[in-house]
């Protein structure tokens, strides 16, 4: 199920950033100079703008899943090109790196907030937390999947942010201001 969410999350992705590619206009590249930054730009965009990368923050074994993935659907990536490619993206593209703003928001008070603040911010905005009603099972599934792809949080770290989680973001209810 997993796997179909978050296909269909990268498939919303890639959509909304070529979108945001052609307004661009022609020449303007999103991609950072740096060795691979010629083989991602080429392999990337037969399919899609080069524009799909910048909301993504991953690790280098998520990006090397990623890459993969594309080869399987037809980037054309060769072999001996595979740890140039995933260095660029885990490089230029990482937890961390660079990550795209968005709205202020406040969390609720509760213990588990400075993790889930520190560990999500490194890739995306708190607002996308805020905004969430998920199950229990959803949140675990959802902190799972972060730490997979990068999110620095040891066991216990993951447990205490699915559990602030559940509490404060979990069915139905919203505990979050815009600052």
């Amino acid at each position: 199920m997993w796997k179909v969410v978050f296909s269909l999350a990268l498939g919303l992705c890639v959509l909304v950033a070529s979108g945001s590619a052609r307004a661009q206009g022609p020449g303007a590249s999103p991609l950072p100079e740096g060795e691979g930054r010629d083989i991602v730009a080429t392999a990337c965009s037969q399919c899609h703008g080069l524009n799909a990368f910048v909301g993504i923050r991953e690790n280098a074994q998520a990006w090397r899943w990623q890459t993969y993935d594309m080869v399987l659907r037809g980037a054309q990536i060769s072999p001996s090109e595979m740890d140039t490619v995933v260095k660029y993206l885990s490089t230029h593209f990482g937890p961390g790196v660079n990550v795209p703003p968005s709205p202020a928001v406040t969390l609720a008070d509760g213990q588990g907030k400075e993790i889930v603040e520190g560990g999500c911010a490194l890739c995306h905005g708190l607002d996308r937390i805020a905004a969430a009603k998920r199950s229990p099972r959803e949140w675990q599934s959802i902190v799972d999947k972060m730490v997979f792809l990068g999110a620095p949080l040891n066991a216990d770290q993951a447990k205490s942010a699915t559990a602030y989680l559940n509490a404060n973001y979990g069915n139905g209810q919203k505990a979050a201001s815009a600052k």
